[in-house]
């Protein structure tokens, strides 16, 4: 059996942007996974909301990707495969990041992911760096308008770029989020139902290439 750990935020935990809770494991993109690819793989969900890469947030500095990853990695193994999908919330007000700030917060944990698995497993999984699904314009009108000024949906829009380039510097394998789903209206920064789908049938044929 093979073994995936998707590593995200909020649209990897599932969050519901008509709710503000959590859609069902069936119907979030990591359940939906789960099932295209069949019983010959273990798909783990370890997605939170607010997670960032790298940066700390000064409310809730648990949050901090870097933080948590040896201990979630270190519960799972052995891993054949992270999907890591992080980045939206670097760009809140509170980091002043860039798209590129984000990416190279991104490269770093795959560096910490190649390096500790290789010593803890005796081997390094393959990695899927995924650019983030781009934040739309209307987050100065969602319910995360205070989190999100108006610099961050055109700086998502270089997500793209610079994770590709993150991924070919680090040797990761890339995927772009936003080339097959996009954000809901409702609040301009989660998927919606058919996005969580979408989204999750575009990665089952990347994994089927990378681990078949």
């Amino acid at each position: 059996m093979k073994t995936i750990l998707c590593y995200g935020d909020s649209n990897t935990h599932g969050y519901d942007p008509s709710t503000g809770l959590r859609y069902p494991p069936h119907v979030r993109w990591t359940g939906v996974l789960r099932g295209l690819l069949g019983s010959g793989f273990l798909v783990i969900e370890e997605g939170c909301n607010g997670r960032t890469t790298v940066f700390t947030d000064p409310e809730e500095g648990w949050k901090n990707g870097l933080d948590y990853l040896k201990p979630c990695l270190n519960s799972h193994k052995p891993i054949d495969l992270v999907i890591l999908m992080l980045g939206s919330n670097d760009l809140k007000r509170f980091t002043r990041a860039t798209a590129a700030d984000s990416a190279d917060g991104a490269g770093k944990l795959a560096d910490v992911i190649h390096e500790f698995l290789t010593v803890k497993q005796g081997y390094a999984p393959k990695i899927l760096l995924v650019a983030p699904p781009q934040i739309r314009p209307e987050i100065t009108e969602s319910p995360f308008r205070l989190s999100f000024d108006e610099n961050a949906s055109a700086m998502s829009e270089r997500f793209a770029e610079e994770f590709r380039r993150v991924a070919r510097e680090k040797g990761c394998f890339f995927f772009d989020a936003a080339s097959v789903a996009e954000a809901s209206p409702l609040d301009s920064l989660h998927l919606g139902l058919d996005d969580h789908r979408k989204l999750a049938e575009a990665l089952c044929e990347k994994v089927r290439e990378l681990l078949d």
